[in-house]
């Protein structure tokens, strides 16, 4: 088997002491680490002693500047998710594990944001940790539901997904189909439609993570 990309990207950790939390942000297809680590210093207000780390997807994207996409995406079928999904996520998966090593973390001290295809990545890579991780927000996403997907589910964190009423990429069914099959297997699962928002996060969204937060 041929080694496995090495992800990287901006990274803020607390000022002063060692953090507490470990926060993976997965950004979406074309777009970079840099995207979604504009969002700190909002997280910071519900976790100001976490370190987040925004990683640039495994693959270059064709078309999109400096962008970056965690697996090709020419259509949203269920089968092109579940391939590009499989694919990419051996390296997001190797990459937690160095990430928790390196800040002598266990799952259950990391929190996974995703967006769009980073919402893909996080809730297929979360639920496969070997124990349960302290948590998932996924903006503007879905899940890839194989065909044995419930046999995999090895850890259930709290879940919340957020997604835009408007949203014209990802439609927000898709989000409604998620949040169903998360409570089939017995996933602390809350949702959040924003009105009016498309492929984006809306002010009430980004309170509701918020808020999530929290709580962990």
């Amino acid at each position: 088997m041929s080694e496995l990309p090495q992800l990287n990207g901006p990274r803020i950790e607390p000022e002063g002491g060692e953090p507490e939390k470990l926060v993976i942000l997965c950004h979406g297809y074309g777009s970079n680490g840099d995207d979604l680590i504009g969002l700190v210093p909002h997280l910071k207000q519900a976790m100001p002693n976490a370190v987040y780390v925004s990683p640039n997807a495994p693959e270059i994207c064709i078309g999109a500047p400096n962008g970056y996409q965690w697996f090709a995406l020419s259509s949203l079928s269920q089968e092109e998710r579940l391939v590009g999904t499989l694919k990419a996520a051996p390296t997001l998966d190797h990459f937690i594990d160095q990430e928790l090593e390196k800040y002598g973390m266990t799952n259950k001290d990391l929190v996974l944001i995703g967006f769009s295809q980073g919402t893909m990545m996080a809730l297929h890579v979360g639920l496969r940790r070997s124990s349960d991780i302290a948590g998932i927000v996924g903006f503007s996403g879905a899940m890839t539901l194989g065909e044995n997907w419930k046999d995999e589910i090895t850890s259930k964190p709290p879940v919340v997904l957020i997604h835009g009423d408007m949203d014209n990429v990802v439609p927000v069914q898709l989000m409604h189909n998620a949040f169903i099959a998360l409570q089939e297997v017995g996933i602390d699962v809350n949702n959040h439609v924003s009105p009016g928002i498309t492929h984006s996060i809306g002010p009430d969204g980004l309170q509701k993570a918020l808020g999530f937060l929290s709580k962990l």
